[in-house]
């Protein structure tokens, strides 16, 4: 009885540590082993090189296209079109003719005022000849003496004509004047397109019969000379400057990637963005490539390279701390992370040029 009481607790012990053993090996698999701190790193401590390429500074843009080059058709006077030698979207060359108004009217009111300016001339000249028979009258009867009453009578006939010939001849003037515009505007009854290009009603649903002076008619557009007109904030606007080199995609062509160049920064704030608190915005131009896809009223995108810097020193911008005016990185070293002061150049949002304070092959780190 004695035996049988010793033995259980014995293999009890056994089956514990076998059980023990099991769980340990299942725990702790062949193969991996446990690290030190010091092997294992901080896991919440990024590490980056300091690397030596191309850095280059852009502003991105966004608008639409526009068509660089548009001539607007004007009436040249208010009448009825006889015909029409251009459709909508129908290419016209310099001098060709474009339409014809219905001059008629206009040739009356011209023959009108040649009427009324010669009649004009006829009152003038007769006006002179009573005012010579007058004064042979007066110069023949008069070996006496006149009145004074006379004398003043004469002054004023005298005075009351200059005045009526300075008037004539300012009435004359104006009706000349009125004449010649007339005149060049009947030069331009049969209408001749003043440049090369792509004709466009301004309604394209509805061809005009009868047109007014001065009224847009259409446009004439260069179809081969798109450009990309866009706006920029106040913080952007200086860095850009014409001549600088875009590259430009097509909202609707994902694939199109053109090429362009700024050609013209407003100096003037646009309309309503100059006041207030919120931030001014200026118009940017900037021409586009050909391309037979492109046409007018198209999104688009653009990068302006405003700045290029060859074989620079670079770490990521968001490793750069900054100490009241001065700024620093976190570097590694064989003795351990050490702070190092650094001057820096070129800064877009993902990476800044490092001028003094690191060589390439450095890593830095951020904590």
């Amino acid at each position: 009885m004695k035996k049988k009481k010793i033995w259980v607790p014995l293999i009890s012990a056994v089956v514990l540590c076998g059980i023990s053993s099991a769980l340990y090996i299942f725990s702790h698999p062949k193969g991996i082993h446990e690290q030190s701190p010091d092997q294992a790193g901080n896991p919440s401590q990024l590490e980056f090189k300091v690397t030596k390429e191309d850095l280059v500074s852009s502003v991105e843009v966004n608008g639409k296209s526009s068509y660089e080059k548009e001539t607007r058709i004007y009436a040249p006077f208010t009448g009825e079109i006889k015909s029409w030698h251009v459709s909508e979207g129908s290419q016209v060359k310099k001098g060709e003719p474009m339409f014809e108004l219905d001059a008629l009217p206009l040739l009356s009111e011209i023959s009108d005022l040649q009427m009324s300016m010669k009649k004009q001339q006829l009152e003038a000249d007769l006006a002179d000849f009573k005012a010579g028979a007058d004064s042979y009258g007066d110069t023949s009867s008069g070996a006496g003496s006149i009145s004074e009453s006379e004398a003043r009578q004469r002054y004023a006939d005298s005075e009351g004509r200059k005045l009526q010939e300075q008037l004539s001849a300012i009435n004359l003037d104006s009706a000349e004047l009125q004449l010649k515009k007339k005149q060049e505007k009947v030069k331009q009854a049969a209408f001749l397109a003043p440049d090369d290009g792509i004709f466009l009603f301004d309604d394209s649903t509805k061809i005009p019969q009868s047109v007014e002076e001065s009224v847009r008619i259409g446009k004439i557009v260069d179809l081969t000379k798109l450009q990309l007109v866009c706006t920029v904030g106040e913080y952007d606007v200086f860095r850009i400057k014409p001549d600088m080199p875009v590259e430009v995609k097509v909202d609707a062509l994902k694939q199109m990637k053109l090429q362009g160049k700024v050609e013209k920064v407003s100096k003037f704030a646009k309309s309503g963005t100059d006041q207030g608190s919120a931030s001014a915005q200026f118009e940017v131009t900037i021409s586009l490539e050909p391309n037979d896809q492109l046409i007018a009223g198209l999104s688009l995108s653009g990068t302006i390279e405003t700045e290029k810097k060859t074989g620079a020193i670079v770490v990521p911008t968001l490793a750069i701390q900054q100490e009241k005016d001065s700024y620093y990185v976190m570097v590694k070293t064989e003795q351990g992370i050490e702070r190092r002061d650094i001057e820096m150049g070129l800064e877009t949002p993902e990476k800044t040029e490092v001028l003094k304070g690191l060589s390439e092959g450095d890593t830095v780190v951020l904590q």
